[in-house]
């Protein structure tokens, strides 16, 4: 069998082509499939009035563990985005915190909040179909995109942001030496 080839793609971004002819074509297929239930999903919830036309599904030897829509407005949570909500619920019925031997299919790329929750619950795959230009074209916040592009500064989103000074920023740094031989998480 021969070895991998590196590709890199026209937006830069690298990837490894298999040996085996089809591959590619193949592993198109699945994503387009699941990626598919997401954009179900996304409907589904602007329909139903649960919130913005994002939806997720949560993968897991090719089965779907969970397929979840944006749920701000029903929830009245801003944090109820589509990713977030998936990665709640799939966890639950998995019965585990991290989900190392899943993959993530969005509708749209996720916002730095969402991007955060599917690192930290070790997703080991995203794929996400539209740009997150497509939500600002239709008044979604810009800052979401300029914090992925990195062309944001915290200013836009009108708050101080500041540590503490003093006693006030020890005591919360000693919760973490404090508590550390009970948290062992991964």
């Amino acid at each position: 069998m021969e070895e991998a080839k590196v590709v890199e793609t026209r937006d830069g971004t690298i990837a490894v082509a298999s040996a085996f002819p089809g591959h590619q074509e193949a592993v198109q297929d699945r994503d387009h499939k699941f990626l598919s239930k997401a954009v179900e999903e996304a409907y589904k919830g602007v329909d139903c009035g649960h919130g913005g036309p994002f939806g997720a599904v949560v993968v897991r030897n090719d089965e779907v563990i969970v397929g979840c829509h944006n749920m701000v407005l029903n929830n009245t949570d801003p944090t109820a985005h589509a990713e977030v909500t998936a990665i709640r619920e799939a966890c639950k019925k998995l019965g585990k915190i991290e989900l190392s031997d899943c993959e993530m299919y969005a509708s749209c790329e996720p916002c730095p909040m969402c991007f955060g929750a599917v690192h930290l619950s070790r997703i080991k795959r995203l794929v996400y179909g539209a740009k997150a230009e497509a939500a600002i074209a239709i008044g979604f916040d810009d800052f979401i995109a300029d914090a992925l592009r990195g062309t944001g500064f915290y200013q836009k989103a009108n708050m101080e942001i500041k540590r503490a000074d003093g006693n006030g920023a020890l005591l919360a740094e000693q919760v973490f030496e404090n508590t550390k031989e009970k948290f062992r998480m991964y």
